[in-house]
């Protein structure tokens, strides 16, 4: 299971740092969670796959409820993989099986290829990463920077704000698609690049909050009222990973 790690000047938050956080908070306590964030991009849409590649990125039993195509290459080359198979696998085993971390010879087909670089490729058409060659003595690499600096800090703003001046304290309350993002994110070690910029005080909230949250009981919270069964199941399955 991957951690949270913080940065080794950091200490554990203080209470008068908590609170002098929260009292900035207290007016946005009841924010609906389902509203679109203002400062979305109208223009650009982003995958949840792209969107934590593009925050690593340095400036780095599943039933189907639908298998129409979704216009994702990679989201339908998988609803094709689970529409396929009989009988029915697990969340944890189909994350095993398409990341091809499984030892069965006979289902190493279901593994997706090149899955960084496909999804880098797609930011590239989208205007936010760009393709370079980097000589490495004997051989050239591709790499792909970062052009649109302002929509990689409007990702990264959006979760900030999610931890902190828009913090609900209840995952039953938060916007879907954030909290999935931030438990892929915490899952893919990219939540440092997400928080280091933030102050001391603020780094320790966010960090603590963020931890409070993905070590909550998947099966409790994937039972409750409104919950969002397959991002617990996800969240569960890389626990026991």
């Amino acid at each position: 299971m991957t951690t949270l790690t913080h940065r080794t000047r950091r200490t554990e938050v203080s209470k008068s740092s908590e609170k002098k956080v929260e009292s900035e908070e207290d007016t946005n306590q009841e924010r609906s969670p389902d509203n679109e964030d203002p400062g979305d991009s109208k223009d650009i849409r982003l995958t949840l796959m792209e969107e934590v590649l593009l925050l690593g990125l340095k400036d780095k039993e599943v039933l189907l409820k639908s298998d129409n195509p979704t216009g994702d290459v990679l989201l339908d080359e998988t609803l094709k993989h689970i529409k396929a198979t009989e009988p029915t696998e697990t969340v944890q085993t189909w994350i095993e099986l398409l990341t091809g971390e499984t030892w069965n010879p006979f289902k190493l087909q279901y593994q997706l290829r090149n899955v960084r670089e496909r999804i880098a490729k797609n930011l590239v058409e989208k205007g936010i990463l760009t393709t370079e060659k980097q000589n490495f003595l004997l051989f050239d690499m591709t790499t792909h920077p970062v052009t649109n600096t302002t929509e990689k800090q409007r990702l990264v703003k959006k979760l900030q704000d999610s931890v902190l001046e828009r913090w609900v304290n209840d995952p039953q309350r938060m916007d879907r698609r954030t909290l999935a993002l931030l438990v892929l994110a915490h899952s893919s070690d990219v939540l440092e690049n997400v928080f280091s910029c933030l102050t001391d005080d603020k780094y320790d909230v966010a960090m603590n909050r963020t931890k409070d949250l993905v070590e909550l009981d998947p099966e409790v919270e994937g039972t409750k009222h409104n919950a969002t069964e397959m991002i617990w199941a996800v969240l569960a399955a890389f626990n026991k990973s």
